[in-house]
């Protein structure tokens, strides 16, 4: 119940946030089989488009992080307006609002600030495929080291600090847990937090320039 009434709140927010805005970003117009054009999306930013394909990124309310969406041409046509790379500039700034951020300290002591924060599972170094999908999330799935096992929501956590396989939470009500991550695919597979920066290019085809592995993290503050 509690994640839904933030979900609603956050929905709020962007559409009374975006209109009052001065600017829009990419809309994506489907033509429905009456032939009428109807808006899919809002607030997009078209990564790529050819005679087969139309791929925009666009933020998820649900899940607070930017996702990027594939279009098949061969469906129903599909319109593009494009908007200004100021107003993409803008569309980004207001992503970063909305999204998970965090003060990321990785092993050798650098710090960044990462907005739109995200953890997505990998084929050991960056090769082959999985054999089915494992789709990116913003918790923390833990097992614990007292017994049983969650997914801990980013936005339930403070602080995470990870040593090794081990990863200590401090939570917003004071809790503290220690557990292991537990990665949701029996395949081999590399953990890795991601996200945007305040270097993030708008047009990049990713929707994140920060990228590193999990181990690689000793010290992660979530902002509240």
């Amino acid at each position: 119940m509690r994640s839904r009434y933030w979900i609603e709140v956050l929905t709020l927010l962007f559409a009374l946030l975006a209109p009052a805005s001065s600017f829009e970003a990419d809309t994506i117009y489907q033509t429905n089989p009456q032939g009428k054009q109807e808006i899919l999306q809002r607030d997009a930013i078209l990564v790529k488009e050819d005679s087969s394909i139309l791929v925009y990124k666009h933020f998820d309310l649900q899940q607070r992080r930017v996702e990027k969406v594939q279009l098949s041409r061969r469906s129903l046509p599909y319109i593009v307006v494009t908007s200004t790379p100021q107003d993409r500039e803008r569309i980004v700034a207001l992503w970063k609002r909305f999204g998970y951020t965090a003060t990321v300290t990785d092993t050798s002591g650098k710090i960044t600030k990462v907005f739109d924060a995200y953890i997505d599972f990998f084929p050991p170094a960056g090769h082959g495929s999985f054999f089915e999908a494992v789709p990116a999330v913003t918790s923390f799935p833990v097992q614990f080291a007292g017994g049983g096992a969650d997914n801990v929501e980013f936005s339930q956590i403070a602080e995470a600090q990870i040593q090794n396989d081990v990863i200590k939470l401090r939570l917003t009500n004071g809790r503290l847990e220690e557990g292991k991550f537990l990665i949701p695919t029996t395949q081999p597979a590399e953990v890795r937090f991601l996200g945007i920066t305040d270097a993030y290019n708008p047009s990049s085809q990713d929707v994140f320039d920060f990228s590193e592995l999990l181990s690689h993290l000793k010290d992660i503050r979530f902002e509240p």
